[in-house]
């Protein structure tokens, strides 16, 4: 890679060991294993993961991470926005207070459908629109007057996940965005140009690189996003179809000082054999770093 980051801006994320809240993912490896290799890699951060990943209570969340030498960067958060009868705002809160407690200082926030999973969405009509809009606004404004930042995920199976209904989001609303890499590839969007063309709305990065032969099954729709994970949608960073380097070197010269969450979801099928899943961490993190053979 042509630029290389210092590991102080690289956190983990427990997607990476297959930890995730949809109800079937997959095998489920322990805290204390992912956490302990989290720290032998050297990362000194993780986001939250799922509910049951980290302890409970958020004020103990901060020791439990440096028994590890981590620290939390935030978590990541659904909220159905788009319901003229739902108010997020509540739900939002109470994560606010988690990232507090845990000195955390960004709520990544998904524009979720109201069912479970990723693999279907329903139609986003122009009221929906609107008030969707209206409540990212309202979410970023509170989140900032508490000391925390938002950032709108562009997320396969959510209200927003392509290039179109991201830009959208952009021109209007003011939140800042969480650029992933791999969803929005798999929806079919080109990161890089997403970046190009708002390089200073990105305040928080999930990285992924992807097999571009699996993600236009998705986008044609004849493989669900789920099954795709399964198959091996998400490759370490480096050896698939996005330009990481490039989106690293243009995000860093538009000034971009915020973290980059190592990010490769993967759904085990069983108690992995040998290293399992840090293998490909490992070699995600000397991709970034510099230090790859």
């Amino acid at each position: 890679m042509t630029t290389s980051l210092p590991v102080d801006r690289i956190a983990g994320a427990p997607i990476s060991w297959g930890l995730c809240e949809v109800p079937g993912w997959g095998y489920q490896l322990t805290s204390q294993r992912v956490l302990s290799e989290m720290q032998r890699l050297g990362l000194v951060a993780t986001e939250f993961g799922p509910p049951g990943f980290l302890v409970a209570d958020a004020d103990s969340r901060v020791a439990q991470l440096a028994e590890y030498g981590l620290r939390a960067v935030g978590g990541f958060h659904v909220a159905v926005l788009h319901d003229t009868g739902h108010d997020p705002l509540p739900g939002v809160d109470a994560f606010i207070d988690e990232c507090l407690a845990a000195k955390a200082g960004m709520l990544v926030l998904a524009a979720g459908t109201g069912q479970d999973g990723y693999d279907a969405r329903p139609e986003l009509d122009e009221a929906g629109w609107q008030t969707l809009l209206g409540n990212l606004d309202r979410i970023a404004e509170h989140a900032a007057g508490r000391g925390v930042e938002a950032s709108l995920h562009p997320h396969m199976g959510t209200m927003i996940e392509s290039g179109q209904e991201t830009q959208r989001v952009v021109e209007g609303s003011r939140i800042g965005l969480c650029l992933d890499t791999g969803h929005l590839a798999a929806a079919g969007a080109d990161p890089g140009a997403i970046v190009a063309a708002n390089p200073h709305r990105v305040r928080h990065v999930h990285l992924k690189d992807v097999s571009s032969a699996l993600a236009a099954q998705v986008v044609a729709g004849t493989l669900t996003f789920a099954e795709a994970v399964r198959q091996g949608l998400f490759v370490p960073l480096g050896t698939g179809d996005v330009d990481v380097s490039g989106i690293v070197t243009a995000l860093e010269d538009a000034g971009y000082r915020g973290w980059y969450v190592l990010e490769q979801d993967v759904m085990l099928p069983g108690a992995p054999e040998g290293d399992g899943p840090v293998a490909d961490v490992r070699q995600c993190l000397e991709y970034l770093t510099g230090d790859a053979a």
